[in-house]
């Protein structure tokens, strides 16, 4: 900028730093904010969260959110645990120990891990319903990934581009940080898409088949004054998050030698806390089915 002839030089400098000022500011101003750091915007999460998991319907500090996209479905749950982060981080370290604890679900009936190109991966045997032979499972090859992992905060990921029946891209992450030296913060979101054929077909079952099927999110009052549950696409992922919340809670709570028994148990007695969403057998045909599964891996 060149300096007027008639103001003094002390006037042009000043001149020139406001406006080197305004500039500066209008820059700051239109540039994004930085985002939070994994840790703090799990905290914030948290304080956002806190009424809700003080008044939760689970009967324990527990929220379900659930979401369904154009492209697919998401489930989150969010939860304070009594464990302290130490404790939460040595049991999710490791995709071996994802094995076990999937493999609680019902129907989930094997899992391998193994290591390809430096990258930990675990595959996941699923059968559509339980009492359909492992033979006739479907894969679900996963990468195993710690995204984070500090004194104060832990982020697992799994992730596996494609799936059975035209699904694809599914996502299973779990992040935690300590509230206090015995308890955690944790949220667990479980998601995957799907194409346009197989969300006709899966919102065709649900209409028929499975009109009964329910999930946990209240939508409203029946006429007797008792809840009436979302149903539909955000029913099942709603049912299905649950489950596998259920895995973690229950590999968390049973830390003895030999517990496999003892987890299985500790996971059907949750599932059954909620008969409405998440009953499909009984205590002896779950556990037989798991031995089967036991007997026959271990045999190989």
């Amino acid at each position: 900028m060149s300096r007027s002839p008639h103001l003094p030089v002390s006037w042009t400098r000043t001149l020139c730093g406001a406006v080197l000022f305004a500039a500066s500011l209008q820059a700051c101003l239109a540039a994004p904010p930085e985002p939070a750091a994994p840790a703090q915007a799990l905290r914030d999460t948290h304080q956002r969260l806190s009424e809700k998991l003080d008044h939760s319907s689970f009967g324990r500090p527990v929220q379900l959110d659930s979401s369904e996209t154009p492209g697919g479905l998401e489930g989150d749950i969010y939860a304070v645990i009594d464990h302290p982060l130490p404790e939460v981080t040595a049991a999710f370290k490791g995709s071996a120990h994802w094995c076990e604890l999937l493999t609680l679900h019902i129907n989930n009936r094997r899992c391998k891990t193994a290591t390809a190109q430096g990258r930990e991966t675990l595959t996941l045997y699923v059968v559509r319903r339980y009492d359909k032979p492992v033979e006739q499972a479907f894969e679900l090859p996963f990468v195993y990934r710690v995204a984070n992992a500090t004194p104060e905060h832990l982020s697992v990921e799994l992730s596996a581009a494609s799936g059975p029946f035209g699904t694809s891209n599914y996502r299973v992450t779990l992040e935690a940080i300590a509230l206090d030296a015995q308890k955690s913060f944790v949220h667990f979101s479980y998601g995957y898409d799907h194409n346009m054929m197989v969300r006709l077909a899966t919102q065709a079952y649900l209409a028929t088949f499975g009109r009964d099927k329910v999930g946990f999110t209240v939508v409203g009052k029946a006429p007797d004054g008792k809840p009436e549950y979302i149903r539909g696409m955000r029913g099942l992922v709603e049912r299905n998050a649950m489950r596998y919340f259920l895995t973690l809670d229950a590999y968390l709570s049973t830390d003895a030698k030999d517990a496999s028994e003892r987890r299985q148990r500790h996971w059907f007695a949750g599932a059954e806390q909620f008969p409405r969403q998440l009953h499909e057998v009984d205590l002896d045909t779950y556990l037989a089915l798991k031995r089967e599964d036991r007997q026959r891996d271990g045999a190989r």
